[in-house]
């Protein structure tokens, strides 16, 4: 009976086994996403996918770095780059010129250097005072076009581009002196929020040979759109945020008056409550250095000996600061100081 038993029991365990796989087989049917979930899910829709509006991988990808907004003087400093740079290239070009700012946004230094549209020229400054550099980049458009302004092309016809040969000595020398006008300008333009002097280092058409920053580094760009009537071009400034990192916290203003302004009205109350302060002064008739053990023996009745003659001048304390040298005397049948000369202050 009991292996009868057992036949039977293990009969019945396999039929439970086979059922269950069966259930949860029909339980769970297979679940394929179609492409519309799977741009949703990557954050690549048609959707907006700026801001708080990313979703998915864009968001991911884009959480390591720090937006420019967070300093907000840097926009300041750039609209004032625009505006100086009007006048200037006017003056070089003896042109027509207008310079506007597309956007600034924040990137990877790594993906800037992938992106960038080749051919063109690409200019590696030194911010002296900051100790680092900054990257500008010329596309070609804009070097056909400063190039047939200077040398006095006929206006009205588009500057003549001739791609897939290298750029020539009396290219690079005409954009040299273009990039030297705009760093005066970002000098000028960064001036009035602090002394900065941004130096030409070299010139390079090889993104790789102007790398300044590791690829994974965060790096502020701006992107300048330069027009003369019927030419122009675009130029990027890209600034990494260690070359930012030293005046981060005037970057941080919201307003230039947080530097340079001033209440007058609150200097001159905190200036008539400070004269109406009453402080507290100490005479000080002399002072003696002692073992800790002396002053544990000490007694009433016991004597303290000071180094200090009769008519001794005698000083006037605030606190721990030497104010005056006075001398002691009666007035009035009181006790007084007379201040004889002020006392000599430590240096250091």
């Amino acid at each position: 009976m009991s292996g009868q038993s057992e036949e039977e029991l293990a009969a019945a365990w396999g039929a439970e086994t086979e059922a269950g796989d069966d259930t949860a087989a029909a339980a769970q049917p297979a679940r394929v996403l179609n492409q519309a979930e799977i741009d949703s899910l990557l954050g690549f829709d048609d959707g907006p996918a700026n801001g708080e509006n990313r979703t998915g991988m864009q968001k991911i990808i884009s959480s390591g770095l720090v937006s420019y907004e967070r300093l907000p003087m840097l926009e300041i400093v750039f609209d004032r780059l625009v505006r100086i740079m009007s006048t200037s290239l006017r003056n070089f070009t003896s042109d027509n010129v207008e310079v506007g700012i597309d956007n600034i946004v924040s990137l990877r230094f790594g993906d800037y250097l992938n992106s960038i549209p080749l051919p063109a020229m690409l200019a590696v400054f030194n911010a002296e005072e900051w100790d680092n550099y900054g990257l500008m980049v010329v596309d070609s458009a804009m070097i056909y076009s400063i190039v047939d302004v200077l040398l006095g092309g006929r206006r009205g016809t588009a500057a003549m581009r001739i791609e897939g040969r290298p750029y020539t000595t009396i290219e690079r020398t005409l954009v040299e002196r273009l990039i030297h006008v705009v760093l005066a300008d970002l000098t000028a333009a960064f001036n009035p929020l602090c002394p900065v002097t941004f130096r030409f280092e070299r010139l390079e058409v090889n993104p790789r040979f102007a790398t300044i920053s590791r690829l994974s580094n965060a790096a502020v760009l701006a992107r300048l759109r330069i027009d003369m009537e019927d030419r122009g071009g675009r130029l990027e400034l890209l600034l990494p945020y260690a070359t930012l990192e030293p005046v981060r916290e005037l970057l941080l203003q919201q307003f230039m008056g947080e530097k340079f302004g001033r209440d007058s009205i609150w200097e001159t109350h905190l200036a008539e409550e400070l004269w109406s302060t009453d402080i507290d002064l100490s005479v000080v008739l002399g002072e003696q250095t002692m073992m800790l053990s002396e002053v544990m023996a000490l007694k009433p009745g016991s004597r303290i000996m000071l180094n200090c003659a009769p008519g001794a001048p005698v000083q006037l304390r605030c606190g721990a600061t030497p104010l005056f040298e006075a001398k002691v005397g009666r007035r009035n049948n009181r006790i007084a100081v007379r201040i004889e000369r002020e006392a000599p202050r430590a240096v250091g």
